[in-house]
């Protein structure tokens, strides 16, 4: 009996340092790897080639449209706009970075940053490119998932990308099958937010779940909303229009801070959505972008909505 129990335990005391050394090894070809590469490489921007760093370490993203990604990929960062510090989705990828702006130049430089990822409208990129080399994006310039992929070839991990875009895309068609066919191919959904005191509808590249919803999925936005909303991607409406782009179903972006009161109307109440319990409500801070953490957070939010998941 004890000759069995030791011949057990030393069976397990290989079968642990087994993997103990497959796990070194891997770490050690992760490492030989990285040693291996050039520290810099070109990437070609919208702007022109560019040499950055091939792994990028201290990451600053000035823009929120473009922070989920590099979030996604796994690339550290260390500084970030206001917009995506605000994101209850982004908070366990950004407990140690800074809010910073594009006009808070000492905090940056503070930051040693070996990589500033900006939005072409972004202010003092002159002088930031004296800061670290520093690459900008388009909004809307190429769609949504082109621009996770531009964000994968900068960080270098362009696979990843692809492997990420090609298993979503999967998924959320996948879903749109199943939700059409419980909805019907002929229903409509609207997605609408408060922001302040306006009221607004998106066509279907603007965020709030539109890509998935009307790209992916194939769902059929109202008339209304196609002809206002399409071409610019959102359109500020008032209360008294708003049955009109309200949709068969209706997804509601909420701003808790903003203002609330239309829903109390008579107006916003007869809307057939709202008699149906067919309004679904999401919050706004975590809604906003369509980057792969928050597209993640949307799609499972439509099939828990819609499809009861």
């Amino acid at each position: 009996m004890k000759k069995r129990m030791m011949s057990i335990l030393l069976l397990f005391v290989l079968i642990l340092s087994a993997c103990g050394n497959q796990a070194t090894e891997k770490e050690q070809e992760k490492a030989t790897k990285e040693t291996n590469e050039p520290k810099t490489m070109t990437y070609q921007s919208e702007t022109g080639p560019i040499e950055v760093p091939t792994n990028p370490k201290r990451v600053v993203v000035l823009s929120s449209f473009l922070a989920g990604s590099v979030m996604a990929l796994d690339v550290p960062i260390v500084g970030v706009d206001s917009w995506a510090k605000m994101n209850p989705r982004y908070e366990p990828y950004l407990k140690d970075a800074k809010e910073v702006t594009d006009e808070s130049l000492e905090q940056i430089i503070e930051l040693e940053p070996d990589l500033i990822i900006a939005a072409s409208t972004n202010k003092n990129l002159d002088k930031l490119k004296e800061i670290a080399p520093t690459v900008t994006y388009t909004y809307g310039k190429v769609d949504y998932l082109t621009q996770h992929l531009e964000i994968g070839k900068l960080l270098n991990k362009e696979e990843e990308a692809k492997k990420w875009i090609e298993d979503f895309k999967k998924r959320a068609q996948q879903a749109g099958e199943e939700i059409r066919a419980k909805i019907g191919e002929n229903a409509t959904v609207s997605v609408i937010e408060n922001f302040d005191k306006q009221l607004y509808v998106f066509g279907n590249n603007w965020g709030r779940g539109t890509e998935i919803l009307y790209q992916e999925m194939k769902l059929k936005m109202p008339k209304a909303v196609e002809e206002h909303a399409l071409k610019d991607g959102y359109y500020a409406i008032s209360l008294e229009v708003l049955p009109q782009f309200a949709g068969d179903y209706v997804i509601f972006s909420k701003n808790a801070d903003g203002d609330l009161s239309f829903t109390e109307t008579e107006t916003y109440k007869n809307i057939p959505a709202v008699k149906n319990n067919r309004v679904f409500e999401a919050n706004a801070k975590e809604f906003y972008f369509n980057d792969p953490i928050t597209l993640e957070y949307q799609l499972e939010f439509f099939k828990k909505h819609f499809l009861g998941e």
